[in-house]
């Protein structure tokens, strides 16, 4: 295959001279498409069958097949890697395999029939669903040249796919060339192996093999027909350009290794020829140099790294320890960060390029970016929050942001850029969320004395994210359905003032027999059991609700909720301020206008209300800062919320988790970030960011305090909607606790009223002093009956 090389740029590439100018120029390119972040795949080795049809003459993974040797591995062997690569932290499962060996012996072919399989390709797809099912890790199939329809039958069982292109050269296919006698390695099988891949649309790996005796000219013409695939199907995600090494029983042995200048020449070529969007790799393992210089010529992969299994296709050169990397890493400026085998480009548009079989292990593996979930911490897990790596510097990008005048209000693609911030990065956005903390609210820890009260438990909605409510589509989740009564309803509020309590948040599921009478009861018995307590209670959703039944104007019905108790609400149901979410995980929910809509009315007469994120699901970050700036901009314009709340999505039981559909909750990373972003985010428009205990833990909660947050939200006595999820946390934190808590981390203690003035201190004696909880009574459901009273 050629090309015209008339492009007089392609033609001074070739003949350039001044490396370092080049590489230069590749870096430049490089970090305006990845900034500092640097990748790698911690993986595993799982070499299925060493025997080949091809006989390249530098390789001593394919070896010939003896008498009585066994040709693949079997399934066990295969789960027994797999299990290790798991346990170890590997997220990849690396397939590596000879091309068709049934092709070339009768072993191979009798070896596959034993196992039940016509072809090593269904054998793979068997042994790769497998491991897709039976572990955590992401398949990576190296199946070698196959058809569209070969792409297709492995497709469920793996996230990504990759066949080294090499060269296009077909001089190397000829006698006395590397090739020769290799099939599978002639250029027009290999060009037509990508194109089928991207037929298939199958997220791929490829690259080429430098120093074998290919000209510069001919690494040009290899990376231009990648180009042009790419080009064509948008499928190519990353691109290796690996150095030749001779290794000894090999016709090759004394050919001489790739020149380390003509290698970083190659990876500086590639850089300047492919899209922005590819990810360029070399092996570490394989580096002429300490690995810095593979950095200097462009790469922000090291490819896969594994803490488990030898590099099959190089034994003789051992990975490098993370750690090793991570200090090569940052020497260059750069941050060190674990990925997926499949890239987040991809994740993005998993309808497109993921099967749906394997959508649930990509989801579940991922973070929010769509890089690899770092550490075993999910919201409300009692799990040991991992440390985040120090090293690589400050990314200069977020650097400058973070030297913004306070309140400057940032862009979304700045926020986005925010909370990419890893290694020292990381610490110094949170550094510096902890400093604005500290200038809003000097050292004071704020909490409230409140009960939770979950006054029915039946829904008629179907939020994906909702372990709590009870419906038609929830009927599995735990707990029966309740609906209290009057009776136990007014002993919870009273008993919430006895124990010191100045605050009940009440919420509850979207009841059928409920309508905006069963509210405005609600708060007068609330009244009647304690006339001085602060009633916070009703989503913008309830509100909506409550307002339609009626057929009243939101203004007119908050009114009318005011005039019967009710002093502030909850800005809970906001999830996701951003319809492109909101369409997905509650579709049947109030919009994003819609939720502003309640909160525009409920300022306006002088009711005040938290505001909320739920995060950690299918939304990704520029979805988060849409959130952010939304929120600013009500608050400047109307004022009226009190604090921030970020809420991390508990995961272990919700139906949108358990249907494979959904990520595991955010990583500790992201969540102290939200605190800390938030905390800058909203600088000078909400003054207070409150760390979720029930969520965080009382750990993570200490964390966050020292990221941004400055208050520890109500100590509950009663908590059903995150337990319900999943949760070990959410009985209780009682306020000397609180107070232990916020003295741990040097703060001083302030127990506050819900809207941040100060608590009577006959109420704070009583909370401290607060009398064990009565046994509750959660009543069963009786939709008519109880209605009914309710209604009278």
């Amino acid at each position: 295959m050629t090309h015209s090389l008339r492009d007089l740029d392609l033609e001074a590439l070739i003949a350039e001279t001044d490396i370092h100018g080049l590489m230069h120029r590749a870096r430049t390119r490089r970090d305006a498409a990845f900034g500092s972040l640097v990748t790698y795949s911690p993986k595993v080795f799982i070499p299925l069958t060493m025997a080949c049809r091809d006989v390249c003459h530098y390789c001593t993974f394919a070896k010939p097949l003896k008498a009585g040797q066994k040709v693949f591995l079997s399934p066990e062997e295969v789960l027994d890697l797999a299990r290790k690569g798991e346990q170890a932290g590997c997220q990849e499962a690396l397939f590596t395999l000879g091309e068709k060996p049934e092709l070339r012996y009768r072993p191979a072919r009798e070896a596959l029939d034993e196992l039940g399989f016509e072809t090593t390709v269904d054998y793979l797809a068997h042994v790769a669903g497998l491991v897709r099912d039976q572990t955590n890790l992401l398949p990576h199939l190296n199946p070698g040249t196959l058809t569209t329809a070969e792409f297709e039958k492995l497709k469920p069982t793996a996230a990504s796919m990759g066949m080294m292109l090499e060269t296009t050269s077909q001089r190397l296919s000829a006698r006395g060339g590397p090739h020769f006698g290799s099939p599978d390695k002639e250029p027009a099988a290999r060009l037509a192996a990508l194109e089928a891949a991207g037929k298939a649309q199958v997220p791929f790996t490829t690259g080429l093999l430098i120093g074998i005796g290919e000209t510069r000219r001919e690494t040009v013409e290899a990376l231009l027909a990648i180009r042009d695939a790419h080009s064509e199907f948008g499928h190519i995600q990353e691109v290796i350009i690996q150095n030749f090494l001779p290794k000894p029983d090999t016709k090759m042995r004394a050919f001489p290794p790739a020149d380390p200048i003509e290698h970083q020449w190659a990876i500086a070529a590639a850089r300047m020829i492919l899209p922005m969007e590819i990810s360029l790799q070399a092996p570490p393992n394989l580096a002429a140099g300490t690995g810095e210089e593979l950095l200097q010529a462009g790469i922000n992969d090291w490819g896969g790294v594994s803490p488990v299994t030898i590099d099959h296709v190089n034994p003789e050169a051992p990975w490098p320890s993370i750690e090793k990397l991570a200090k090569i890493t940052a020497s260059e400026g750069k941050t060190l960060a674990p990925r997926l085998t499949i890239y987040p480009s991809f994740i993005h548009r998993a309808d497109d390029w993921i099967a749906p079989r394997m959508v649930r292990s990509v989801l579940r593996a991922s973070d929010g970016e769509g890089l690899a979930f770092e550490g075993t911490w999910t919201p409300g897990s009692d799990k040991k929050p991992p440390e985040i790596r120090k090293g690589g510097g400050v990314d200069p990008e977020i650097q400058a942001i973070l030297n913004l005048a306070p309140k400057t209000v940032l862009t979304e693609e700045q926020i986005v850029r925010l909370f990419s911030a890893r290694g020292d990065s990381f610490h110094a956005v949170c550094a510096h969320a902890d400093q604005l903390r500290k200038a809003t609210n000097s050292d004071r820890v704020h909490y409230v004395v409140t009960r939770n009260i979950n006054y029915t438990n039946v829904c008629t909605y179907g939020c994906t994210f909702c372990a709590f409510s009870k419906g038609k589509t929830h009927e599995e989740l735990r707990g029966p359905a309740y609906d209290l009564d009057m009776e136990e309803f007014s002993r919870r509020v009273s008993e919430a003032w006895a124990r010191g309590g100045t605050e009940i948040c009440l919420q509850g599921g979207i009841h059928p027999g409920y309508t905006g009478e069963t509210y405005l009861n609600l708060l007068r018995h609330a009244k009647q059991a304690a006339p001085d307590i602060h009633i916070h209670a009703f989503s913008p959703l309830e509100i909506w609700q409550g307002a339609a039944t009626l057929d009243l104007p939101l203004t007119d019905y908050l009114l009318k909720l005011k005039e019967a108790g009710l002093s502030s609400l909850p800005g809970t149901a906001a999830e996701i301020l951003d319809d492109e979410v909101r369409t997905k995980i509650a579709p049947d929910k109030i919009t994003t206008d819609q939720w502003f809509q309640v909160m525009r009315a409920a300022h306006s007469i002088g009711l005040k209300s938290t505001s909320t994120i739920m995060y950690g699901h299918i939304e990704q970050p520029k979805h988060w800062a849409r959130h952010l700036l939304r929120l600013r901009a009500h608050q400047l314009e109307h004022g009226g919320f009190t604090e921030f709340v970020p809420l991390p999505f508990v995961a272990l039981e919700a139906p949108i988790y358990l249907r494979g559909q959904s990520r595991k909750g955010p990583t500790w990373r992201e969540a102290v970030l939200m605190h800390a972003i938030a905390r800058i985010v909203l600088h000078g428009a909400i003054d207070h960011i409150q760390a979720s205990w029930v969520k965080m833990g009382p750990e993570g909660a200490a964390a966050c305090l020292n990221s941004g947050a400055d208050d520890m939200g109500g100590t509950l006595m009663n908590e059903s909607i995150t337990r319900a999820a999943g949760a070990v946390h959410g009985q209780e934190f009682a306020p000397w606790q609180m107070e232990d808590l916020i003295h741990s981390v040097g703060r001083k203690p302030f127990q506050r009223s819900t809207v941040y003035g100060h608590v009577p201190e006959e109420r704070r004696q009583r909370a401290m002093q607060a009398a064990p909880l009565q046994d509750m009574t959660n009543t069963p459901f009786k939709a008519r009956k109880q209605r009914d009273r309710l209604n009278a």
